[in-house]
């Protein structure tokens, strides 16, 4: 598990690269801030996970799989992971940040990427 990359990842680079396109400026993985958001927007005061469905458990997805050996381990290890997950998302929301959450599955659909932008103008928390 050492070798799975937690920055700049392919889904990261795609809606970075989207993000830049349309004309929004960011920082990267500002680790002030609870949870080290991948983006963060602060003209907007929001930051942006970009989750890959896999390790952060998207619901009802195709790529949410679990592993048939040793169960108990990664049950454990999800759990902490959307524990963890939540824990951030609160803190990130009591300093007054607007928090949106994009699931790996969900970055090549086009409407998804335009409701991200008018949620990041408008200031609204989650998709």
């Amino acid at each position: 598990m050492s070798r799975i990359k937690s920055k700049d990842t392919t889904p990261e680079m795609r809606v970075r690269t989207i993000l830049h396109r349309s004309g929004f400026r960011y920082r990267l993985h500002v680790n002030k801030l609870p949870g080290v958001p991948d983006i963060v927007l602060p003209r907007y005061n929001t930051v942006v996970f970009v989750n890959g469905c896999f390790w952060h458990r998207h619901a009802d997805c195709k790529r949410c799989t679990f592993p048939n050996s040793n169960e108990e381990y990664w049950k454990k290890k999800f759990d902490n992971t959307m524990e963890r997950d939540q824990r951030n998302i609160n803190a990130l929301q009591g300093l007054g940040w607007n928090v949106i959450i994009i699931w790996e599955c969900e970055i090549g659909d086009a409407s998804v990427i335009d409701d991200i932008k008018r949620k990041i103008i408008s200031g609204q928390n989650r998709l």
